[in-house]
């Protein structure tokens, strides 16, 4: 299915590993251009060579997310250097959970700050491209840990924020095309990421996680990116304001 992004722009926050490095590699296979911000200078440059290498423009920058202004001089940036932005892609995560003020704080900043501060800044882009092409998309990397709790902690109640902030971002901006949807992951399993670092230090807990998957297995990072690239793509334009849960089946709840 061609997606219809050939010649596109995308921004993609956290974009140097697991579902962020993912999602951007789709987008440059598909044919979009891309944009992409993480903390680490080696990774960033390694990253928009691998993007170039597809045939594509790609962007780069060194970004705190939890420091704001850099964040949207980023993404203003992103948006100077390759014409416009067609989709935002908020993924970066602090990836802290308890209830510690720290917690709190970390996953304010970056979570849902971030993705406050993004969509600021790529708004008049965004709008732009819609009103010139018919769609634009923001999409937001949430978790299945909104979904369910056994105890109060900040990773699953601010990932829950942002799946309302979508929604009612999705609802004033239709008018003009401008579709925000939530791509909410289950257990997602990458070398040096939280998974990953279990099997290696807890094996028992990883093995206890992995069977309570019904599919038996956990996520690609690729079958994430799927999901976030396909609900960016016009393929996608009469989809917004919903909260797509890619989990193998682990949770309970039902979606309605």
């Amino acid at each position: 299915m061609d997606l219809q992004l050939r010649g596109k722009t995308a921004v993609v926050t956290g974009a140097t590993r697991g579902i962020g490095r993912s999602t951007a590699e789709l987008f440059a296979d598909e044919g979009a251009n891309v944009a992409i911000c993480a903390r680490n200078a080696g990774q960033v440059a390694e990253t928009v060579k691998a993007l170039e290498v597809r045939g594509v423009k790609a962007f780069g920058e060194v970004v705190d997310i939890a420091d704001g202004p850099a964040l949207q001089a980023f993404v203003r940036n992103a948006g100077e250097a390759l014409g416009g932005i067609d989709v935002l892609v908020s993924n970066a995560s602090a990836m802290v959970e308890g209830i510690a003020e720290e917690a709190w704080q970390a996953m304010l900043d970056v979570d849902t700050l971030g993705a406050v501060r993004s969509w600021t800044a790529a708004r008049p882009f965004l709008e732009a491209a819609a009103a010139r092409t018919g769609d634009a998309a923001f999409i937001i990397t949430s978790s299945v840990s909104t979904t369910e709790t056994n105890a109060p902690d900040s990773y699953g109640a601010m990932k829950a924020a942002l799946i309302h902030f979508a929604k009612g971002l999705a609802r004033q901006n239709a008018p003009n095309h401008v579709r925000c949807n939530v791509v909410s992951p289950g257990t997602v399993l990458f070398e040096g990421g939280l998974w990953g670092n279990a099997r290696a230090s807890t094996p028992g807990f990883f093995d206890q996680m992995v069977g309570r998957n019904p599919l038996g297995r956990m996520a690609t990072p690729e079958e994430i990116a799927a999901a976030i690239v396909f609900l960016a793509s016009p393929r996608s334009a009469f989809t917004t304001g919903i909260n797509m849960v890619v989990d193998g089946g682990i949770s309970q709840r039902v979606n309605y």
